[in-house]
């Protein structure tokens, strides 16, 4: 049995082709992201990946829609998104299908 820590990733990634990872893999990137209100993420898109956002608790806004506990975006290649956390304490699970090392573009 192997135990991490999800503080010990960066920004929540712990499955991908990065370092560290639990799983070093292109196939997937998966992460549990914490957030403090106002953090953001200017406009931004993916050419390969289909990104995957679950909201575990807390509420943010994407492409000025608001979305909180139990909502599923996602969002296919090529489609762009902000995003804005408008809670303290939000949690996301992110997976990007495949995983795309370097497949994020700003918009």
């Amino acid at each position: 049995m192997k135990v991490e820590n999800l503080n010990n990733m960066v920004k929540g990634w712990f499955i991908g082709n990065f370092t560290p990872s639990l799983c070093k893999t292109n196939n997937v990137e998966v992460a549990v992201k914490k957030y403090k209100k106002g953090d953001y993420e200017e406009v931004h898109y993916h050419k390969v990946a289909t990104e995957y956002t679950v909201i575990i608790s807390g509420r943010v806004r994407m492409n000025n829609v608001e979305y909180s506990t139990g909502d599923i975006i996602v969002m296919e290649p090529n489609e762009p998104t902000d995003f804005e956390c408008l809670e303290d304490g939000t949690i996301n699970v992110v997976v990007k299908l495949p995983g795309a090392s370097h497949d994020k573009y700003l918009k």
